[in-house]
């Protein structure tokens, strides 16, 4: 469902990608880890289209993503692909429901039918008491499963998440790892992680380890 072929990415003098494969299928959980500097960020960027690579093709769901102008990558990125950050990114003005909503309205989904979604997936994450409050009266758990739901307002095909428990206390952790499953469980949903987090790596479907910009192991 997901194709990297021959990823190569440089930043200056410096060679972070040299000639990436990878193959994630639907439903599958992977992480990738590795050292600092391995270039996992760079290639989770690259395969959510958020950075540009070299060389090389990145292929969703059979799209081959080179091939899109701008616009049209800007609305497959919306329709197809979530993002889980580290520090979650919520816009700290609007509330946990409209933080949710604003993919889905930026999809030119009605304003309607985006709310029904974002109160059911915040149902789902457990956090329909807190729909009305603003990221700032949230905990650092409940901020992060804000930021899943809203990754998947849209249906995306997979979601890519960098270090998503890496801010969070050990409890919280294991919570939002659980939740990763539950919603492959009850979505078949896809997730691709960059993690340093070795107990989230050991439950994965498939771990790939990175070294020096290139694939050592999967």
């Amino acid at each position: 469902m997901i194709k990297a072929e021959k990823i190569f990415k440089r930043f200056g003098a410096l060679q972070v990608l040299k000639g990436i494969d990878l193959e994630v299928k639907k439903g599958e959980i992977v992480s990738i880890v590795g050292p600092s500097g391995a270039g996992k960020t760079t290639l989770l960027m690259i395969m959510g289209t958020l950075e540009k690579a070299d060389s090389g093709k990145i292929y969703i769901d059979n799209q081959e993503l080179s091939l899109l102008n701008e616009k049209k990558l800007s609305d497959f990125r919306n329709r197809n692909i979530g993002f889980v950050f580290q520090f979650h990114q919520l816009l700290p003005e609007f509330t946990a429901l409209e933080n949710v909503m604003i993919p889905a309205l930026i999809g030119r989904t009605r304003h309607a039918e985006a709310e029904s979604k974002a109160q059911e997936l915040l149902h789902m994450m457990g956090l329909s008491e807190r729909i009305s409050h603003k990221p700032a009266e949230l905990s650092g758990g409940e901020k992060q499963r804000v930021a899943v739901a809203r990754a998947l307002i849209n249906d995306p095909l997979v979601v890519f998440a960098d270090e998503p428990s890496g801010s969070l206390d050990s409890d919280n952790k294991e919570e939002l790892h659980k939740l990763f499953f539950e919603l492959r469980d009850k979505l078949n949903q896809t997730f691709i992680i960059v993690t340093h987090d070795e107990q989230l790596a050991s439950i994965t479907d498939r771990t790939i380890h990175m070294i020096d910009g290139q694939i050592m192991e999967q």
